[in-house]
């Protein structure tokens, strides 16, 4: 029977993506029906709400969300879409693995690291406040439950998928309290898994680290904001935001979602890479069971990065988007 999931299309490059990937969801046999809205700011500008009620709704029956990227404004305007969807459904596990890929030469080998990202809280539930003219103060919130169950999942991530190490990353000797509290719960999570290996580093130190030796680390765990950061600084490692993919995971709802923009610069010109947005969609596959397709989607798209022949501007090549995906439909 097929699972029915909600797709938003986004904004910039969001529909060019969308579309590349459910051809290739489709040719790969993905045992899939979809409902398929627009959001964003252009829906905004068109019908005065970011998403339609009847999205809301989409997403809240099938439980399951493929989502594009959407336009942020910086510094006015409405909050990250992205934010508001990740607390709105309590999705607090953002995970984004960043691994190497032969065929994308970049100075960095054997990259492996998954990152989990809490969600929810720190200084991005964007709580501030005008003091006067010249002074905002914003909060940070870090709660035990909160930083329990992200912790948690990366150890459980650990063992589940045979990893030998989780880092706890914090800068817990400036934050003594914030910060502090998310450490310290690592530590008491980590006392469950005793066979894993358990370190924590400082954030900038970490900054430094992943870019001189990014082997040493495996799985890493840690509050919002850095987790948003490094994330994007371990794309860079890869090859660039064109090739990381993510999930956000609740108990009861899941999105999946590439880690880059709505590039609204390339928007139009049918360049964009539609790879980490397809590595997101196969990770959704995974989330429901379907692990054989999954793993057909992703032996097509290494097969079409390593011959070079069909690559995306991005990573090295001239190929169009269409190219690039009709390439993989013809691997598979």
């Amino acid at each position: 029977m097929k699972k029915t999931v909600t797709v938003f299309r986004g904004d910039g490059i969001g529909p060019e993506i969308t579309d590349a990937v459910l051809r290739v969801l489709d040719a790969a046999g993905a045992e899939l029906d979809y409902e398929v809205y627009n959001v964003g700011a252009k829906e905004y500008d068109l019908h005065g709400a970011l998403i339609s009620d009847e999205a809301f709704a989409s997403m809240e029956r099938n439980k399951v969300l493929l989502k594009s990227p959407i336009t942020t404004p910086v510094g006015k305007g409405f909050r990250s879409l992205n934010v508001f969807l990740r607390k709105k459904y309590d999705l607090y596990a953002n995970i984004r693995p960043a691994k190497s890929n032969h065929a994308v030469k970049t100075p960095f080998e054997d990259v492996d690291i998954v990152i989990f990202r809490e969600n929810t809280e720190d200084l991005y539930v964007g709580v501030e406040e005008q003091i006067d003219a010249d002074t905002v103060y914003a909060t940070k919130i870090i709660t035990r439950k909160a930083s329990q169950r992200i912790c948690r999942d990366a150890f459980e991530y650990a063992r589940a998928h045979g990893r030998r190490k989780v880092t706890c990353v914090h800068k817990a000797n400036i934050l003594k309290m914030s910060d502090g509290l998310f450490r310290d719960v690592f530590y008491q999570v980590r006392a469950d898994y005793p066979e894993i290996e358990a370190d924590d580093k400082i954030v900038d130190n970490v900054s430094m680290q992943m870019v001189m030796h990014p082997q040493q680390f495996d799985v890493m765990v840690m509050p919002n904001l850095y987790g948003d950061m490094l994330s994007d600084l371990a794309s860079g490692l890869i090859g660039g935001l064109g090739l990381l993919p993510s999930s956000n995971l609740g108990e009861e709802y899941a999105m999946f979602e590439a880690v880059h923009g709505s590039a609204p610069d390339i928007a139009g010109k049918g360049i964009a890479n539609p790879t980490a947005f397809l590595w997101s969609a196969c990770m959704m596959l995974e989330y429901l069971g379907q692990m054989e397709c999954a793993a057909r989607i992703r032996r097509s798209v290494d097969k079409v990065l390593e011959e070079k022949l069909y690559n995306t501007p991005d990573i090295g090549g001239k190929a169009t988007t269409k190219e690039f995906v009709d390439e993989i439909i013809r691997k598979l």
